[in-house]
């Protein structure tokens, strides 16, 4: 063998010993009490190393907390970051792709800078930020994949050569066995064979899931067979490749072949890796032990792809006994050194805040107050492990116990409460929605122009306008949904958009809301604009997961590092029946923090507020009233230009008497009984919410109802 591929192996060799020992040390730190849980990627060393000498610069992956030495192997993640996560060092720097929000093993590289730009995807290899919720990585994928396909069907929607090489990325997908029972995992790789793009979805099977056997996960128990009737489709071609986790040659020939073919056409692929292992059990919150028989874990030891590797080494004759002795201690003292590195740089952040306090005390407390902060102060010596919160604790204590101090030191020790208080904001709080400066709610009030105030059109015909102009003036804009393309949709918003803009922009989808919810958020990660129609509004309990769990947490969780920004359409709040009209609105209230909730009550609002989302680089969610597609409203010059400013509510009707909060379907009901009412005389003041998240960010609605001293909300 070439001294290149022997330099290759011992490199490999290496690195899977260093990330095993990462595992082992990791669970010590958990049980030490310097971290709260931990799941590691032991057992799935060798396979992981394998596929990354097959990512390039460009790909993407969205994987979930196995995937460790994957993120090492493509230089992503450095140990000592690692450790920084597992402890939760609240430090971009430390931690890059959670800022320390994230359970540990989550990993996400920086997609956009600190000023919400993008960086060149092509110039580095990309991981999507990984979730825990089962198979919840699986949508996204979808859609990581799909811009490949768009941008290699569609160059115009490429504005700069940052985000694709002619749609020659691949995007890598991992998923654990257990998920394979999930059905957004066949709802995934469903999609992935219609819309035929380069997905390859890697299986890492170690048979169980947490203490439940592949009997119970899948028909037969075996992946990889029940995926063979997608071979069988000739227009749609599926790869399936199988390889054991231990066995290195076969991995890399399984890997190699997959991900070419992949790239070339657009092929996608299930490579299903099993007889993996899992030394330590599933998690720290329990031991394998208790479910696994004693030949199962003596199966484990002697197929674990470390030990197995080592021999593969040794009887190839690629290096000595000594040689694999010595990398194993070195890969030890390398992990070592990196744990302690992590672990103090993330208490250091946190003495120097107690310091910080304490400093401020000695500057003006008497000895009898000071004598009773020390004694506060002293007991967070005796805590294992400082937290910032302790810290911030400890100062609202001794704020507490200064209340019959003079009121000019506990006016400075309340100074210093607030500034520690905006420091703690910025470093666990901040970028639930965008901060660039093209955050949503930065964008300012357009007037609409009418041309001919006397001329009025349907409102289908407002947002068929509405499209028209959009899609013409941002070629990164993409549309799918139910009935979006031939039909012009269920309401006819879009007749004629796929005639004119061609089926790679306006695009029909199957019946699969989770996974449509997917390839916005994949493709939006990937620099396209989507906008994902949800035929009726209660269809949104399909894909409210992916839309919960992943797109709504996104900014957050990467603490601003990457961003989805998209559109999800729909249509509802009719009011009438049970189905295809309801208004879940509590429901998407408490679930969808983190994108914007639009309601607006006619097609006019509706244009609006597309545009002003468009402008921005932020998510939402609008609500398009299906009562109004056939009220008549004015013609707009600037349909495609005009914008209205998110959590700013309009006054439809001054009053003096009552105050009526509204939105939606509800604000012509309201006027209409308005309008009795003021035979009545009682004046009403009505007042049009328009946006239930951000909700009336100027207090316009507390300053009515101070007025009018009642208020009724509808």
């Amino acid at each position: 063998m070439d001294l290149k591929y022997k330099k290759d192996v011992f490199s490999d060799y290496k690195l899977v010993c260093e990330s095993r020992q990462v595992s082992l040390m990791g669970r010590k730190e958990v049980f030490a009490g310097r971290a709260k849980f931990g799941v590691f990627g032991d057992g799935k060393e060798l396979a992981q190393v394998v596929m990354a000498k097959f990512f390039k610069n460009g790909d993407f992956k969205a994987g979930y907390y196995r995937d460790q030495t994957f993120s090492f192997a493509i230089q992503e993640t450095t140990i000592q970051q690692y450790f920084a996560q597992l402890y939760a060092h609240a430090d971009t720097i430390a931690d890059p792709s959670s800022g320390g929000r994230g359970m540990n093993c989550h990993f996400g590289s920086r997609l956009i800078d600190d000023n919400g730009i993008w960086r060149n995807a092509l110039e580095h290899k990309n991981e999507s930020s990984d979730v825990s919720s089962v198979a919840g990585q699986m949508p996204r994928m979808l859609g990581l994949a799909y811009a490949s396909k768009l941008f290699r069907k569609q160059p115009s929607m490429q504005k700069k050569p940052i985000f694709s090489n002619q749609g020659n990325e691949v995007a890598f997908g991992t998923i654990g066995n257990g998920g394979c029972a999930e059905g957004v995992f066949w709802e995934t790789v469903n999609a992935s064979c219609v819309l035929q793009v380069p997905l390859v979805i890697s299986v890492w099977d170690d048979k169980y899931s947490i203490s439940v056997d592949n009997s119970y996960q899948v028909s037969g128990g075996c992946i990889s067979s029940l995926l063979k009737g997608f071979t069988d489709q000739i227009n749609y071609p599926f790869q399936i490749q199988k390889a054991a986790g231990w066995d290195y040659e076969a991995l890399i020939k399984a890997y190699s072949q997959t991900v070419n073919l992949s790239r070339e056409q657009h092929i996608p692929a299930v490579i299903h890796v099993t007889e993996m292992t899992q030394p330590q059990g599933h998690s720290t919150s329990g031991s394998h032990e208790r479910y696994k028989s004693k030949e199962r874990l003596e199966w484990e030891a002697k197929y674990d792809c470390l030990p197995k590797f080592k021999s593969w080494i040794l009887e190839n004759e690629l290096a000595t006994k000594q040689e694999l002795q010595d990398i194993e201690k070195e890969a030890i003292q390398t992990v070592k050194t990196a744990k302690k590195k992590a672990w103090k740089e993330y208490q250091k952040s946190i003495f120097v805040f107690k310091e910080s306090l304490q400093t401020e005390l000695e500057q003006y407390l008497n000895p009898h107050d000071q004598k009773e902060a020390d004694s506060i102060l002293s007991s967070l010596k005796q805590k294992n492990v400082l937290s910032a919160s302790a810290v911030y604790s400890a100062a609202r204590r001794i704020l507490y116990s200064m209340r019959n101090e003079s009121s000019e030191n506990i006016q400075r020790l309340s100074r210093w409460l607030n500034k520690a208080k905006d420091m703690i904001q910025g470093k666990y709080h901040s970028h639930l929605y965008s901060e660039s400066d093209k955050a949503a709610i930065y964008v300012k009030a357009v007037a609409p122009i009418y041309d001919y105030p006397e001329k009025e059109i349907y409102g289908f015909e407002i947002m068929n306008a509405l499209f028209d102009a959009v899609l013409e003036k941002y070629p990164e804009i993409f549309i799918i949904g139910q009935d979006v393309g031939k039909l012009g949709d269920v309401n006819q918003g879009l007749a004629g958009m796929q005639k004119k803009y061609g089926a790679w922009r306006v695009t029909d989808t199957g019946i699969r809301e989770a996974t449509q919810i997917g390839q916005g958020i994949g493709a939006a990660m990937r620099g396209l604009r989507p906008i994902i129609e949800i035929q009726y509004l209660d269809y949104i309990y399909y894909g409210l997961t992916p839309i919960a769990d992943d797109l709504c947490s996104l900014s957050y969780r990467t603490a601003g590092g990457q961003k989805a920004p998209m559109i999800i359409r729909t249509r509802g709040h009719r009011l009438e029946g049970i189905w295809h009209s309801g208004s879940p609105m509590s429901m998407l209230l408490g679930a969808l923090r983190g994108i914007y909730l639009i309601t607006p009550r006619n097609m006019t609002q509706a244009a609006g507020f597309y545009n002003t989302i468009l402008k921005s680089d932020d998510s939402a969610l609008i609500i398009e009233t299906l009562n109004t597609y056939r009220n008549k409203e004015k013609v707009i010059k600037n349909i495609g230009n005009f914008t209205i400013p998110l959590g700013v509510p309009e006054v439809l009707r001054e009053g003096t008497d009552i105050t009526v909060v509204t939105y939606g379907a509800m604000c012509s009901i309201v006027l209409q009984a308005t309008e009795q009412l003021l035979k009545m005389d009682i004046s009403c003041e009505v007042i049009d919410v328009q946006t239930l998240l951000p909700f009336d960010i100027n207090h316009m609605i507390s300053k009515s109802v101070k007025k009018n001293k009642s208020c009724f909300i509808c």
